[in-house]
């Protein structure tokens, strides 16, 4: 845990990905993640029951030029994954156990918007599905993240 004064080493990582100062003190001695920082990924919003980020489709497409969909699930599974954290809670870590996504439409440019919004929230399991929009507000698709919940102590089997 941070005193509030000093900053950790991921403080300027995390204002550029916009994550809330509230959130700090989770965030700033581990960050956000690489593979987060590389996609581009930007947090808009950010609670247990909804949280929103964007990023771009530039530097995330595949072969045919279009945005791969394997970022989409990228950009599913981090906003799944921080949300289910946070209603974890200190002492707590979340560890998905499942994730899908079905994709509906296709984006070449600009930016998707991804909307995690929560199914479950228990003790132990937590459920939010995440909806991949374009600019113009067209779902591009939608998926689906399961985390179990575990105390830190426990470790990861």
């Amino acid at each position: 845990m941070m005193d509030n004064f000093t900053p950790g080493p991921f403080t300027e990582e995390l204002v550029t990905a916009g994550i809330p100062a509230h959130l700090h003190d989770w965030l700033g001695h581990m960050g956000i993640g690489a593979l987060v920082v590389k996609m581009g990924i930007h947090f808009l919003e950010m609670s247990p029951e909804r949280t929103v980020a964007s990023m771009p489709v530039e530097g995330n497409t595949q072969v045919a030029g279009i945005l791969h969909g394997g970022a989409h699930v990228v950009l599913a599974e981090t906003l799944g994954s921080f949300a289910a954290g946070m209603h974890a809670g200190a002492g707590r870590h979340a560890l998905g156990i499942e994730v899908s996504a079905t994709h509906h439409r296709a984006i070449a440019a600009g930016t998707v918007t991804g909307t995690c919004t929560a199914i479950h929230l228990g003790r132990t399991l937590t459920t939010h599905e995440i909806v991949m929009t374009d600019e113009k507000g067209r779902r591009l698709s939608t998926a689906r993240i399961t985390n179990m919940l575990r105390d830190n102590d426990q470790g990861e089997a």
